[in-house]
């Protein structure tokens, strides 16, 4: 398997859901720290979290705080999140990109996610045949994917000029339903 770094975008404000999602608790814990423990418990070193909203708050919650980074633009959408996170990583073949309101996203969708790392992997989880997160993307593409990052799309655009994507299922592992508004977190 190759060496892949985990990439946990944060830096939203979450306007829908009325507060930082990062800050949101689950069960008793941030959904900042669920899905930093989902990258660790899956293998993925080293791991950054990119931060905005409220950075300094989410930067206290993390037990390593040097692995934040802020993105500057943040307020401009996930684009910017994507951009500044690739460009401090350090060297990897591969990045697993995860969002931090998937609660359903288990540590068995990324394991299972990293037996495709290379670098030239563009993979996606799948759920129920609906693409999703996590992404896997090689180290061949972080600079065309920075550069086509923006606004709220992230790497939407880029992926779907992709022939070559690989579409990974992982319906039985888990589930890629995002929080937007406080009641996704109610059972």
């Amino acid at each position: 398997m190759a060496d892949t770094a985990g990439l946990l975008l944060a830096a939203g404000a979450g306007r829908r859901f009325g507060r930082p999602k990062a800050l949101v608790e689950l069960e008793g814990k941030p959904l900042l720290l669920r899905a930093l423990r989902v990258l660790t418990d899956a293998g993925c070193a080293p791991i950054r979290v990119v931060l905005g909203a409220q950075a300094e708050d989410a930067r206290a919650l993390l037990p390593d705080p040097s692995i934040a980074v802020y993105a500057e633009d943040w307020a401009t959408g996930m684009g910017a999140s994507l951009r500044a996170g690739l460009r401090a990583l350090p060297e990897a073949d591969a990045v697993l990109v995860h969002l931090v309101d998937l609660p359903g996203v288990t540590p068995e969708v990324l394991r299972r996610m990293l037996e495709h790392s290379s670098p030239d992997v563009v993979a996606r989880a799948s759920y129920d045949g609906e693409p999703g997160h996590p992404v896997l993307f090689g180290r061949r593409w972080w600079s065309a994917i920075a550069e086509s990052a923006q606004g709220d799309r992230g790497a939407r655009d880029w992926l779907k000029t992709r022939t070559d994507l690989n579409l990974v299922d992982c319906s039985d592992l888990g589930s890629g339903t995002d929080v937007d508004t406080p009641a996704d977190l109610r059972p």
